[in-house]
Order: structure tokens, then sequence, then C-alpha cells
């Protein structure tokens, strides 16, 4: 069965290493959450997932073949990205900016064929972005363009999804709609997904692996509910939290403390 393995890999910038012996392993239709505070290399993993920087150490399997002898175009069809900002250009078509999508399968001075149109429109159907095919990129709403983002994505057919922080300046009801695109996404396609969140209720809730990253190392890994608990929040954001069961399926809700508040859990009445 097709998989993603990180073998002890160690990244960074200049001098400054951010990310020391990272291993995980993703399999398809596995949804893994990256998780930690700001600065602590979730990013940095996705852009060496993507040899966008360069390994200082270690190795990455995909089907068990190290992706360091890809070439680009061979890792733009295994693999695609989905920014945290992505550039569209405004004057573009929706539709332009999907087929866009299937570059790393055309030759040098090759036009799209009727098979690149067919997969350009599959992936914006499959998106729900059909509709806005004939729009420019600038006349589009901050989900809509998220949309149209996946879409190009699907376009290039990978086997691997990584997405950063596809929900951030969102609001609420976007981020469900593309988190439950994602996930829907993840099981009919099969793909092995890898999901950088900043949210730790959107995380708990969307991903059924949790890789929680601190101090350039994996702190905790496991289920949403052996990863995230008030305990492990304080030792690595520094910040005061109640942790407690969701009402509807029990997965781990987090719940900020502001400074000076004192009531305990009992003395907390629910809201509405």
């Amino acid at each position: 069965m097709f998989n993603l393995r990180l073998d002890k890999i160690s990244l960074g910038y200049g001098d400054r290493t951010v990310l020391k012996n990272i291993s995980l392993e993703v399999e398809p239709r596995q949804m893994v959450g990256i998780i930690g505070p700001n600065g602590c290399g979730k990013s940095t993993l996705i852009k060496g997932i993507t040899r966008l920087i360069s390994w200082r150490s270690g190795n990455i399997f995909a089907d068990g073949k190290s992706i360091a002898r890809l070439s680009r175009s061979d890792l733009a069809r295994l693999i695609a990205v989905v920014p945290q900002n992505a550039f569209l250009p405004d004057l573009f078509t929706a539709f332009e900016v999907v087929l866009m999508g299937r570059t790393p399968h055309l030759g040098y001075f090759r036009y799209e064929s009727h098979k690149d149109i067919t997969i350009t429109k599959r992936a914006m159907e499959v998106t729900q972005t059909i509709a806005l095919a004939e729009r420019r990129i600038g006349e589009l709403s901050g989900g809509e363009k998220q949309r149209v983002t996946i879409a190009r994505a699907l376009a290039q057919e990978p086997k691997v999804i990584l997405l950063d922080e596809p929900t951030a300046h969102l609001d609420i009801n976007y981020q469900i709609e593309i988190l439950d695109l994602v996930r829907n996404l993840c099981q009919e396609r099969g793909l092995v997904t890898i999901i950088a969140l900043h949210d730790l209720n959107l995380a708990a809730q969307y991903c059924g692996r949790l890789i929680l990253l601190h101090k350039g190392r994996v702190y905790r890994q496991g289920t949403p509910q052996e990863v995230i608990d008030a305990q492990t929040i304080k030792e690595v954001y520094g910040a005061q939290v109640m942790v407690c069961p969701h009402p509807i399926n029990e997965l781990p809700a987090t719940f900020v403390v502001p400074g000076g508040l004192t009531r305990t859990k009992e003395e907390v009445k629910p809201i509405g």
C-alpha cells in the first residue's frame, strides 16, 4: 500500500535548525494534523516534504522510494500543496487557475489536451467550483479562492496533498466548508493528507491523528484524545486552558481560561 514516510528529517534556514529528527508515516485516507505554537515549524515541515528547502539530514520516502531522486515534475505529479497564502492572479478565471494544476503532466511546448480539460472540470465539480469557472479570481471571496486552490491541487492528480493553514483568515462557515471538503476528498480519493492547523478544536474534530511540534521536535503524537489535554497545552503553548469532551462526539474541546478567571468547572453554567 502506498505511504509517505519521513525518516529522521532535520530542516532549517541558514545557521538555524528549525526541526530535528522528525519521523512519521502516513497512509492513504489518513488525515494527519500538524499542530503547535507559532514558529514551531509547521510550514517548514511542509516545505521540506515538497523539497522547497533542503533536508539537513534524514530522508523522505514515497511508496518506499526516496523523493530526493524525483524530478520536479515527477514530484509535482505525486505531491500537491495548498499553501497558506496562495498567489492567484486576479485577472485569470477560476478555470484557468485550476487548469494550471495540469502543468506537471505536460511536456515542453505542449498544450492542454481534451483529457486535461476533462480532469480540470472534474476537479472543479468535486470542489463545487464549476459555477465559478468563468469568474475572475479578483471577484471571488476568500472561501471561494481557497476552494479553487484545492481544485488546482486535485487537478495535479496527486497521491499526497499537503495543506498549510487552509482555514486561516476565513469565517467559521468557510472553515467548516473547507475542512469538510478536504476530509471527504481524503476518504473518497484515498489521498495521503497532511494539514497544518492553528486551531486546536478544528484539528481535534477533523484529524484522526495529530503531530504536536515543540522546540524543533515531535512533542507528542497520537489520536486527539492522546495529544490534547490541559497539561500538555500549558507545557507547549504556555496557556491555561480547560479541555473537555465534546458533547456530541467526545473529542477533546479546548476552552481558554482568561487571566483572573477563578471559577471551577462546577460553577460554570452551559451557554444557551
